[in-house]
């Protein structure tokens, strides 16, 4: 069904709401998200929507996961399409794809195209925003009636500044004025200026639903890290309530959870506001709990603690016999039975037993990987994209033009003379300014690290430099390094490894020709961050295997592309950058033991067999 249609048929006292999710990299996240879905679908979502990668990236699993749900599990789902850097034709692919589905509801949007836009051109120059795809529907007779289209709009402004507000409030206003049915917006913590855009939509002559972008804090860092690459604005009293937390993960997870709720209460409250459209990041604890604290859950009656009477006649305090606080006995047992009707039965799943239980296991990622089986593994931004274009600049990262500018801007991010590098949008974590002087070492050889961590021995859960996770609990990991090298190096590390590794030393390479080679066993998984927490089982929170090694690889060697167009067809830089990632290896080491701190670098810089 229609969403337009659904929303106007609404009738509910309590707003509506969707939510998003976005396809996982990897099978085993593909077949864990189904039954997050499936249970998150119980809290009688009006729709859900599922996230495009950009220029296509993920199309398959996209079309293949919105069919699932709509067609398999019977829930309306709005099918994210991005514009840009698609080829002529894969757009009707996409929509005709969608409506085999019975899918009838689409988000355009423009997607990511990269940077250095004086050097960009559309693949298909049918599509260069947004208003293009969404005319492109309406005008075909093919489409335009099947489907309900949606657009994004960005209450503090695009991430790319291109225009100011009334200029954005212009464009949205001709995308509406094209055939948009409803209005997504970006992500948001200060509801005040958010009201007030809303009023500046509707004085437009805007009629069409707002359902505003919503995504609870899950971890500090991440948090960090998705407000630089949204460009969104946070009001000084969330960061100071943050910061005295930020070393402790459950309680910035709570507070999340209760932010959340104090700004759907705040804009809803107003009347402006009829639904709420909930990121979750493939994750389902934070936005469940959410829901539940505004009692918008439907379903489960809600159950009181009484006392039962054990048989009638004269009680002390009579009244109470019709209040909330006193049952018979066969209300009581009527009332349970009732109770256990409504509860969910769910199917074993994987996570339940090897990382505490399914709604949870993955709720605190840590590290580069986390876990490949978790459907929350490789988060993306709001709408699908990897975030690389919107952070970094030329001015930071220069015009390389040989390896050694390379090394040089390495060296720059590591001693945070530039706060982010092509790999990273943040400056150096404090835990990998622990091992500095040995990424130093590794980045002055021509290995260009671009992930690490060292290792740790039960630092405490609120550590402000190691730990992670719910307080009272202990942390440990395996030191590892990631970095590119020249396939002659890769030869010396792997002859250092089968001849002084023991059995100590774990490794995966692989380069953009999918050569892949490693140590490992082919089921082998190696658990390099893991937690000890009250009443709960080991948790571990990155781990390092085939699948996600090679899915990591393919992004990394994806960013060297991403960032060689920034630079003109043809120039020194270009040429440089491709020929880096068509001729290097990305290698990735672990050491097993992690009671000893220097034992990842004494390997790699010391020893009998030089690197």
């Amino acid at each position: 069904m229609k969403l337009s249609d659904k929303i106007l048929a609404y009738n509910s006292l309590r707003p509506f709401y969707t939510f998003e999710f976005f396809p996982p990299r990897t099978d085993q996240g593909f077949e864990n998200l189904i039954p997050r879905i499936s249970r998150l679908s119980t809290l009688n979502p009006l729709a859900i929507s599922v996230t495009w990668g950009a220029g296509g990236s993920t199309r398959e699993r996209s079309i293949d996961l919105a069919g699932l749900t709509q067609s398999d599990y019977g829930i309306d789902t709005v099918l994210h399409l991005t514009c840009t850097n698609m080829v002529p034709g894969m757009v009707d692919d996409a929509l005709r794809a969608a409506k085999v589905r019975g899918i009838q509801n689409i988000l355009a949007l423009r997607g990511d195209p990269s940077r250095g836009t004086e050097h960009w051109t559309p693949v298909d120059s049918q599509f260069t925003c947004g208003i293009d795809l969404v005319k492109y529907i309406r005008s075909s007779l093919e489409f335009s009636s099947h489907f309900c289209i949606g657009v994004a709009a960005y209450p503090e402004g695009h991430p790319d500044r291109e225009t100011d507000e009334d200029g954005s409030l212009n464009v949205l206003k001709e995308k509406v004025d094209a055939g948009a049915d409803f209005i997504v917006t970006q992500l948001f913590y200060d509801p005040d200026p958010f009201l007030e855009w809303v009023d500046k939509v509707r004085a437009k002559g805007i009629t069409v639903p707002i359902i505003p972008g919503v995504m609870p804090i899950q971890t500090y860092s991440s948090f960090l890290r998705l407000i630089k690459l949204c460009g969104v604005k946070v009001p000084p009293s969330v960061m100071a309530a943050l910061e005295p937390i930020c070393h402790d993960d459950q309680l910035v997870k709570d507070y999340g959870i209760g932010l959340a709720v104090d700004i759907i209460r705040k804009i809803t409250s107003t009347g402006k506001i009829k639904g709420i459209h909930f990121c979750t990041l493939n994750l389902e604890k934070s936005v469940q709990l959410v829901i539940e604290k505004l009692q918008w859950a439907d379903g489960s009656p809600t159950m009181k603690n009484r006392l039962i009477a054990d048989a009638p006649g004269p009680m002390i305090h009579a009244q109470l016999t019709s209040s909330d606080l006193v049952t018979d006995p066969t209300t009581a047992t009527n009332t349970a039975t009732t109770a256990l009707t409504f509860k969910q039965t769910l199917d074993p799943d994987p996570g339940r037993g090897e990382l505490n239980n399914a709604a949870t296991w993955d709720d605190f990622p840590n590290g580069r990987f986390g876990d490949y089986k978790s459907p929350a593994f490789g988060a993306q931004d709001q709408w699908g994209g990897s975030g690389f274009c919107q952070y970094g600049s030329l001015s930071e990262w220069g015009h390389p033009k040989s390896t050694d500018d390379l090394t040089s801007l390495v060296l720059r991010y590591l001693h945070s003379e530039v706060s982010s590098s092509p790999f990273s949008s943040l400056p150096l974590s404090p835990e990998s300014l622990t091992i500095l002087p040995h990424l130093e070492q590794l980045t002055k050889r021509g290995w260009w690290t671009v992930c690490s961590q060292p290792a740790v021995d039960g630092a405490c859960s609120t550590d402000e430099v190691f730990g992670w996770g719910p307080r009272g609990g202990y942390v440990y990991q395996k030191g590892f390094v990631e970095f590119f090298v020249e396939e002659q190096d890769l030869e010396k590390i792997e002859k250092k490894i089968e001849e002084e590794g023991q059995g100590w030393v774990h490794y995966f390479a692989g380069n953009l020709h999918g050569e892949c080679r490693s140590n490992v066993p082919d089921d082998g998984r190696n658990a390099v961050t893991w937690g000890m927490f009250p009443g709960q089982e080991i948790t571990q929170t990155t781990i390092i295997e085939r699948e996600s090694f090679l899915t990591w690889k393919d992004e990394a060697f994806s960013i060297w592309a991403e960032w060689a167009s920034f630079y003109p067809p043809g120039s020194e830089e270009r040429e440089l950058l491709n020929s880096v990632r068509k001729e290097r290896w990305l290698v990735s080491i672990v050491h097993h033991d992690y009671k000893r701190p220097d034992a990842l670098w004494t390997f790699l810089l010391d020893g009998e067999l030089p690197l």
